[in-house]
C-alpha cells in the first residue's frame, strides 16, 4: 500500500513538473475598465498570482486596470489583433461580436446572483463563450459585475416617471439605448473611461452601473442620487486572444483555464462583500439612496417588457435556451 501511495505521489509530482517545464517564458497583458480595488481587479490579481505559481514564475500576467489601454471596444479589437492578450468586460458588450451575448443585457433576466452563477457556469454559458472562437476570441470564464442601479445629479428617483427627461450614459449597444428610450429618458452611448468627465461637466445627468463600480470610480463626487433599481445583472466575461491561445501548449492552456476558474471563486466573493460596503460608502459620501416600492418596480418591468420582446426576437433560440436553464435552476 505504501509503495502504491509513493508511486502515485511521484506520478502527480512528475506531472506537475512536466507542466512547469512545458510553460514557456511569457508576459500576458490583461486589461479592464475597472480601477484597482474593484472586485474585477481583485480577480485579475488572483489570476496573475495563480498563473505565476502554477508556471513556476515562467508566465507573468501584467495588469492594466482603469481603462488605461482604452475603452472596451478598442480593447476587443486589440485583443483580436493580438496586441492585448486578455481582458475582462461586461459580457453584454460582446454582442457586437456575437449577437447572442445581448441576452446578458436584457432587463430583469436574473433574480439573484446565485441563479446567474448556475446559468453562466453551466452548458448555456459555455456554449456562448465557444461562439467567440470564430471571432478571434477565446472565452475563459464569467466573473461578476453585478446588478445595475441608476445614479443622477438632478433629483431623487422614487417612481418610474422620475427617470423621464434624464440624459443617461449607456453602454454603447442597441438594447441599452432602447430601454432608456422606453422610460422617456435620453440615452447617451459613451465608453466608460469618459463617464466621470461627462458627469462632472454636466454633459450627462446620470449613468447606471453596479454599486461596486459607482463606488470604486468615486462617482459620488459627481452624482447626488442613486436608486436601487437592480434592473440588469451583468456577468463579466474573461477572454483571451485566440492568437495567444492557439500558440499555447495543452499544459499551458490547462494552466490558464484552471487559474481563471480558481480566480472566479475569489472574484465573486469579493464582489458580493463589496456590494454591501459600497452602498454604505455612497451614503457616507453624501449620496441620497432611494428604492422603488414593489408597485413601482413592477411598473418598471412592464415598461421594459416591449424592449425585451423586440430584441429577443432576433435571438429567439438563445432566449429560449436561457429560459430553459433558468427554469431548471428555479425548481
Amino acid at each position: 500500500m505504501k509503495r502504491l501511495f509513493l508511486k502515485t505521489t511521484l506520478a502527480v509530482v512528475a506531472l506537475a513538473v512536466c507542466g512547469l517545464a512545458a510553460a514557456q517564458e511569457r508576459a500576458i497583458k490583461f486589461a479592464t475598465q475597472n480601477p484597482k480595488g474593484h472586485p474585477i481587479v481583485i480577480g485579475m490579481e488572483k489570476f496573475a498570482e495563480i498563473v505565476a505559481a502554477k508556471s513556476g514564475g515562467k508566465i507573468k500576467v501584467n495588469l492594466f486596470p482603469g481603462g488605461v489601454l482604452g475603452g472596451d471596444a478598442q480593447n476587443v479589437s486589440a485583443l483580436q489583433g493580438g496586441t492585448i492578450d486578455m481582458m475582462s468586460l461586461n459580457a453584454g458588450i460582446l454582442a457586437s461580436q456575437v449577437k447572442d451575448f445581448e441576452v446578458f443585457d436584457f432587463p430583469f433576466m436574473f433574480a439573484t446572483s446565485a441563479e446567474a452563477d448556475a446559468v453562466v457556469d453551466g452548458p448555456f454559458g459555455r456554449a456562448l463563450l465557444d461562439k467567440l472562437d470564430a471571432k478571434g476570441i477565446r472565452g475563459l470564464a464569467y466573473w461578476e459585475l453585478g446588478f445595475r442601479n441608476i445614479t443622477n445629479s438632478k433629483r431623487p428617483i422614487v417612481k418610474v416617471e422620475d427617470i423621464a427627461g434624464l440624459k443617461l450614459r449607456v453602454i454603447p449597444n442597441a438594447i441599452n439605448v432602447d430601454w432608456v428610450k422606453a422610460l422617456d429618458a435620453n440615452p447617451t452611448p459613451m465608453a466608460f473611461p469618459e463617464v466621470y468627465a461627462g458627469l462632472e461637466q454636466k454633459a450627462i445627468d446620470g449613468q447606471e452601473n453596479p454599486l461596486t463600480v459607482i463606488n470604486a470610480n468615486k462617482l459620488y463626487e459627481v452624482q447626488k442620487f442613486v436608486t436601487l433599481t437592480n434592473h440588469q445583472y451583468n456577468p463579466q466575461a474573461v477572454i483571451i486572444s485566440k492568437k495567444l491561445w492557439d500558440s499555447l501548449s495543452d499544459a499551458e492552456k490547462k494552466l490558464i483555464a484552471d487559474a481563471a476558474a480558481e480566480a472566479t471563486v475569489v472574484q465573486r466573493k469579493a464582489s458580493r462583500e463589496q456590494t454591501k460596503e459600497a452602498l454604505e460608502n455612497l451614503k457616507k459620501n453624501g449620496m441620497t439612496v432611494s428604492e422603488f416600492s414593489p408597485a413601482e418596480q413592477q411598473k418598471l418591468r412592464d415598461k421594459l417588457m416591449p424592449v425585451i420582446e423586440k430584441h429577443g426576437a432576433a435571438i429567439a433560440d438563445t432566449v429560449k435556451a436561457l429560459q430553459a436553464e433558468l427554469a431548471k435552476v428555479r425548481k
